[in-house]
Order: structure tokens, then C-alpha cells, then sequence
């Protein structure tokens, strides 16, 4: 048996500690490689024992980083093992893809991934195998690990020239794309690779696995956690799947789960473990056939031969009945001649040590034995044997089966040879594994030293070029003091005009007729000008910052809020109110208020500007001009509106229109020299022109206005020019002279 060294109580408590804290379980790995990876961190960072780098790692968390990075011995490339992974692409994917059907994902499980090489170099392959289009469409590569930097890296997908050395240049070509002094994988593949923190000690492992990558992690773990991890391997895999191990790992050489398909190159496939399913099916009472016949004539021979041959043997027939045991059976199993004829599911070696009947139903049923290997049958407290029992069906001539044989083989001796065996051979395998971890640390230890005299090479380059590029610095430096002086002389010179532009705007809003007041968002007051102030009677100083809705000025604002809304939401673009308020003064004024948003170059809101103006003697105009002309237009006299050029009534009053008999669109489709009877449109404009060249201010002239239906009545007729209106236009006053005539001939007689 393996000799296990005491554990040491600090170690142990350091492991506990690193699992409370990150997570990460130890305690399966190999005492002697975790003790001596950790000690060189220790090395590193100047403790003695194990207490004292845990309080380390308790005041400097970011020791945690560089202890996962040492423990974690991420030795990995593309193809590494180059002949193994021809094997791989040659053999065992072309199966995969072969015994897949159409429409079934292919699922690959890659543990221990570290920064993504192994994963990405199994979807190159199958890529190859299946095409791109259809990789993507049915593989489903998980790729676990227990370093989450490493995941990080991986999921990045990008390396360096020194990264890709074994990727050959067809496949660099084809699946990864050349950026500046890196390569990053495909993007699409990329998709199909699923990164993800995994303990595949105590962790669930993923199922259905077609081909499940372990390389070189099993030779980190004890003995005892390796005989865990193998069935959770095994487990994974679907009953054809493949196992593709390290070449330092021979823990399969012995395993019943997995026989070798490459030994060489450590590639095994599952062994389907069926038997040990619990099998459907019993023994029914009425089973037919006939009794066992007997084929030897001296029956007595046979059962000497039976009793001496030192194997347990039990038949039953095809009814369930026990039909014949022989003297070890008898002594092993406790059958007693009263059992023969008995069912055989009435007895204990139906059940222990293990459940007989239903491999013995599916002997009946498929005419094949079945061998069930090293089942723990206690004969008492203290004393266990190893059996290995065999059912096997007899049939008779025409094939059909009559009975099972039942033979129960002691192997307790050889089971304990085959462990005093696997324990020397794990011993032997451990020490091979250590050195083989050795040799790694070695080559990675190599390897990190040529790229550290590399990077020493690099580095005095690179400060060869520092030198130049500072001396290139110091001009560029002096080149910029020039600059920035200029900038700040421009600065100056903006800052002067940025302020007289502000004056410039100050004075334009002091000097408007019109109050303007700009709100914000939250309409708070941002904008106060002189026209506000002298109306109001509030200076700008007192409003600003302040609620426009809380002012108190005399208008009532709360009548603005729907109009404010609108703008500020986007349905009106500009919006007018009147609104009747009281100034400083006490004076009743009329305000127009004009609102609009106010927005940014991209188009956002940021406040509303109001537009007040004094409209109170404009409105008091508008009224005068609209009362003057509801006089004019129902005066008795006759008013006419002419047109200088043409001398078309363009209106006329209800006066002119009783008195003509016209209507005012008759009127308008008239001219002077249609009503004034006898006088011609040319005589007309040589009157009219001392008027219209402004020589006199007002033309009186006596004449006959024809009115309709040939009506005719003596006129006196005042004209007016008025040549500053737009258009200019001339004024007809016309008097009806009848009455006067009349009144003229009566005081005559």
C-alpha cells in the first residue's frame, strides 16, 4: 500500500484559506508539486513558512494573481504534440463526424484550456474536416479551466507570432486575421467556443461529450482524486466518445472504463459500463417449458464433477425455478437441497450481493451472457470476498433457452493482488509524473529565460531609441513653448472679442422695444433684459435663477403653462398669447407673448425664449381704423376708392352703392367714366393730373352721375390723392346737388 506523509496542519490551513477565499480547491492536487510550487512564491516574496505567506496574501490580495499563475502551470500551445494530434485529425474526428448524425450537435469538452490554444486547435481541425459553414452550425466546443485570467486571455483570442509557431501557415492563413503585431482567431469559430470557470474535481461535468480533451491535468492529482475524476470522465462522454490525454498520463493502462484506441499518443474510447445499470425485468411465475433435460447417461458423474470442480455454480430454468446447485454453491451461497424447485427470486442470492434477476432475464431475452466483475459479497462482519459472476443461457438444439448457469468465481486473492499492484504502480506513476512536471517546470523555466534575454536584447534597443526620441522630445518640447505662447496670444485676443461680443449682445437686448425673458428646462430664469426691468419694475438681478412660474408681475403667467408645454414637447414650433396685465405704473397694457424653443446644435431642448411686447396703441390704432371705417362705410355720402392709373373703383361704400343702384361687385368691376355721363377717361386724367403730380391738394368739380336703370342726378365731386398709401389711390367725395338745385329755383321764383 502507498505510505502517505503526515499532513502538515499550516499547509493545510493555507489550502483552506485559498479556497474560503477565491474559490479554488486544492485539495485534491499532489501535496508534494503544491508545496513546492507555492514555495517558490514564498522564495519570491521573502516568507519562511506557510503561516506567514498566509498573512501575506490576507494584507496583499494582489499576491493571490501571481501564486494562481505559479500553481497553475499553464503550459500549452497550438498542436502541441504534434504526432498525437495527427493521429486525432486522421483518425478519431473523421469517426466523430462519420457516426454523427445529420442533424446531431457534435459536443468537444476541453479541461484545463488554460489561454485557449487547445480549444481553438480542435476547432481548426474539425473545421477542416466538416467545413466552415457546417462547424459552425452543429460543433459546440466548452473549454473549461480554473484561472479566470486565463479564460480572459482565451476569450480574447489573440496571440503572438511566438504564440502561433505551430500552427502551420496554411491554417494561420485561413483562420486567424494579422493585426499589427498579433494574430486573433476567427471570429465566427470563435463564437462556437464557450469559455467557462470549471473544477472538474467537484464541479458536474458536462454531458454528451463526443471527444473530451484532458492533457496533462490528471498528473497534478492524487491517487484518490484521480480514481473520482476518471468516472466523471467517463461519464461526460457519449457510449462511442473518445478521451484524448497527455502523453505523461497512463492512468488508463489500467482502467476498465476506457480501452486504448492510440496508446502511444494516450487517445482511448469509452467502454459502456451497461451491466451496471439496474436492469427491467423479473422471473414470472408461468414461465413455460419443460424440465432440464439430461444429456450425460451416468447423472452421478456429473454431480461428482460438479461438487469437486471448487466453482459455486446455480442453474435456474426457464420457469425461475432453481433446478440444480452443486456443494460449493450450496456452502457459498446458503442453497439447501430444500431450495432446489424453489423460485429463484425467493432467495437472497437473488439480491446480494448484487440483483441477479435482471441480468438473468436478459440472458433469456438476447441468448448472450453476461459477466459481472468484482461484486462485494460480506460473508459476515469481518470477512468480504471479491466475486466475479458469470450468467450464461444453455439452449438446446434449436436454439431456444431452457436455463441459466450461474457461476460465481472467488477472486478475493487477486483482488487484493491487483491492489497491492495498482498501489506500486501508482507509486511508480506518481514519481514518473512528478519528473515529468519537472521537465515541464524545466522547459517552461528554459523557455522564460530565453524570453527574458530577449526582452534584456529588446530592452537596450528600446533605450537606445529612448535616447533619440528624448533628444527629439526636447526640440518638440521647445517647438510647443512657441506654440503655446501663440495659443495664449490667441486665447487673449478670443478672450477681448468673446467679451465685446457679449457687450455687443447686452446692448442689442437693452436697446429692443420688448421685453425678453429665457427660461430653462426647469424654467428657472436665465435671461432678464432692460425692457423687463423699466415694465415690471424688477431688476435682473432678482429674477435670475428664480421660477418663472412664481413671478409676480403684474401678467398672469399661469395662463402661458399650456403654450409653454407644447413648445417645450415639440408640438408647436412658436406660440403666441395676449394676455392683459397691469405694468409698475399701475397702467393697464396689452402684452403680445411670443414663445419658442430654444435648442442646441444637435436639435435637444434646452429652455424656451418669450418674446413680451407692448401692443396697447397698436391695439387702440387697429380699433380707430376699424371704427373710422365702419363710419365711412355706412356714411349717406358717397365714397368711392379709385385706382390712379386705370380709374377702377377698387371700393366703395354702402352710400355709393344705394345711391348708383350697384352692387359692390358690380362697382368693382366699373371705372369713373362708366357713372360720370358725358366725359371721357382721357379728359378725366388731364383734370386728375395737378392732383397726382402734387401741383394742387384737392380737385371740386360739378358734373351728371348716370346711376342705373338710366337714372341721372347733378353730383359735386371732391377728389383727393393720396400718393404716399400702397398702393397710391385717389379718394372720390360725392354730394348729390339735386335738393340744392331744387331749393335754388324755388328762391328764384
Amino acid at each position: 500500500m502507498v505510505e502517505r506523509t503526515a499532513p502538515d496542519p499550516e499547509f493545510e490551513a493555507l489550502l483552506r484559506y485559498i479556497q474560503e477565499s477565491r474559490g479554488l480547491d486544492f485539495r485534491g492536487y499532489k501535496r508534494t508539486s503544491l508545496r513546492r510550487r507555492i514555495s517558490l512564491r514564498m522564495e519570491a516574496v521573502g516568507v519562511d513558512n506557510f503561516g506567514a505567506y498566509r498573512s501575506h496574501l490576507e494584507a496583499q490580495p494582489s499576491e493571490f494573481d501571481d501564486l494562481l499563475d505559479t500553481v497553475l502551470i499553464n503550459v500549452t500551445s497550438f498542436f502541441r504534440d504534434e504526432e498525437a494530434w495527427e493521429v486525432l485529425k486522421t483518425q478519431v474526428i473523421p469517426m466523430i463526424v462519420a457516426n454523427a448524425e445529420h442533424d446531431r450537435s457534435i459536443r468537444v469538452w476541453s479541461v484545463g484550456c488554460a489561454s485557449g490554444e487547445e480549444p481553438y486547435s480542435i476547432a481548426m481541425l474539425f473545421a477542416e474536416e466538416m467545413g466552415k459553414a457546417e462547424f459552425c452550425r452543429r460543433v459546440k466546443i466548452y473549454a473549461t479551466d480554473l484561472d479566470e485570467e486565463a479564460l480572459k486571455t482565451a476569450r480574447m483570442a489573440t496571440y503572438s507570432p511566438r504564440d502561433v509557431e505551430g500552427v502551420s501557415p496554411a491554417l494561420l492563413e485561413k483562420y486567424f486575421e494579422r493585426t499589427n503585431n498579433h494574430y486573433v482567431f476567427e471570429r465566427e469559430l470563435r463564437k462556437c467556443v464557450i469559455f467557462g470557470r470549471h473544477n472538474i474535481v467537484h464541479d458536474a461535468p458536462i454531458s454528451r461529450i463526443d471527444l473530451l480533451l484532458c492533457r496533462n491535468l490528471l498528473i497534478y492529482l492524487e491517487a484518490e482524486t484521480q480514481g473520482i475524476v476518471l468516472p466523471r470522465l467517463h461519464y461526460a462522454l457519449n457510449r462511442d466518445g473518445y478521451l484524448f490525454l497527455g502523453k505523461a498520463e497512463t492512468q488508463l493502462a489500467r482502467s476498465a472504463l476506457f480501452r486504448p484506441i492510440e496508446m502511444k499518443h494516450r487517445i482511448f474510447a469509452k467502454v459502456p459500463q451497461e451491466w451496471r445499470r439496474p436492469l427491467a425485468g423479473a422471473f414470472m411465475s408461468g414461465r413455460g417449458g419443460a424440465r432440464v433435460e439430461q444429456s450425460l447417461a451416468d447423472g452421478q458423474l456429473l454431480q461428482a464433477v460438479a461438487n469437486e470442480i471448487g466453482t459455486a455454480l446455480l442453474v435456474v430454468d426457464d420457469n425461475g425455478l432453481v433446478s440444480f446447485a452443486n456443494m460449493p454453491a450450496r456452502h457459498l451461497l446458503g442453497v439447501g437441497e430444500i431450495d432446489l424447485g424453489r423460485p429463484f427470486q425467493d432467495l437472497p442470492i437473488s439480491y446480494r450481493p448484487i440483483e441477479l434477476r435482471g441480468p438473468i432475464d436478459e440472458a433469456f431475452r438476447t441468448r448472450r451472457g453476461v459477466r459481472l466483475d468484482d461484486q462485494e459479497y460480506r460473508l459476515n462482519q469481518n470477512e468480504v470476498m471479491r466475486l466475479t459472476i458469470d450468467v450464461r443461457p444453455l439452449q438446446r438444439a434449436d436454439g431456444s433457452v431452457y436455463a441459466v448457469l450461474l457461476t460465481f468465481h472467488d477472486q478475493t486473492r487477486l483482488h487484493e493482488l491487483q491492489r497491492e499492484l495498482e498501489a506500486a504502480q501508482q507509486n511508480l506513476e506518481q514519481s514518473i509524473e512528478e519528473l515529468q512536471s519537472a521537465n515541464e517546470e524545466l522547459e517552461t523555466t528554459n523557455e522564460e529565460l530565453q524570453s527574458t534575454n530577449e526582452e534584456l536584447e529588446t530592452t537596450n534597443e528600446e533605450l537606445q531609441s529612448t535616447n533619440e526620441e528624448l533628444e527629439t522630445l526636447n526640440e518638440e518640447a521647445r517647438s510647443s513653448n512657441d506654440e503655446m505662447e501663440s495659443v495664449n496670444e490667441e486665447l487673449r485676443i478670443q478672450g477681448e472679442q468673446a467679451a465685446g461680443y457679449r457687450l455687443y449682445l447686452e446692448s442689442i437686448l437693452r436697446a429692443m422695444n420688448g421685453g425678453i425673458i429665457v427660461i430653462d428646462e426647469k424654467h428657472d430664469i436665465q435671461s432678464w433684459n432692460r425692457w423687463s426691468e423699466s415694465t415690471w419694475g424688477l431688476r435682473a438681478e432678482e429674477v435670475l435663477g428664480t421660477r418663472f412660474d412664481a413671478l409676480d408681475i403684474g401678467l398672469p403667467i399661469r395662463d402661458l403653462r399650456d403654450a409653454l408645454s407644447a413648445v417645450e414637447e415639440g408640438r408647436e414650433e412658436q406660440v403666441e398669447r395676449e394676455l392683459v396685465g397691469v405694468d409698475r405704473r399701475g397702467r393697464r397694457i396689452l402684452c403680445r407673448v411670443r414663445m419658442s424653443a430654444l435648442s442646441d446644435e444637435g436639435g435637444a431642448g434646452q429652455g424656451v425664449v418669450l418674446v413680451f411686447q407692448d401692443i396697447t396703441e397698436e391695439r387702440t390704432a387697429e380699433d380707430y381704423a376699424r371704427h373710422l371705417g365702419r363710419i365711412l362705410g355706412r356714411a349717406l355720402n358717397e365714397i368711392y376708392f379709385i385706382d390712379p392709373t386705370t380709374l377702377r373703383f377698387t371700393l366703395t361704400n354702402e352710400g355709393a352703392q344705394r345711391k348708383l343702384g350697384y352692387t359692390a361687385r358690380q362697382l368693382s368691376q366699373m371705372t369713373l367714366p362708366d357713372v360720370v355721363a358725358g366725359v371721357s377717361a382721357g379728359d378725366l386724367h388731364a383734370l386728375f393730373a395737378p392732383l397726382v403730380s402734387g401741383g394742387q391738394d384737392e380737385i371740386v368739380f360739378e358734373t351728371t352721375i348716370q346711376a342705373a336703370e338710366g337714372r341721372h342726378y347733378p353730383a359735386e365731386i371732391c377728389m383727393q390723392y393720396f400718393g404716399e398709401e400702397t398702393p397710391p389711390i385717389l379718394v372720390a367725395i360725392v354730394h348729390d346737388t339735386s335738393e340744392r338745385q331744387s331749393l335754388s329755383f324755388k328762391e328764384n321764383t
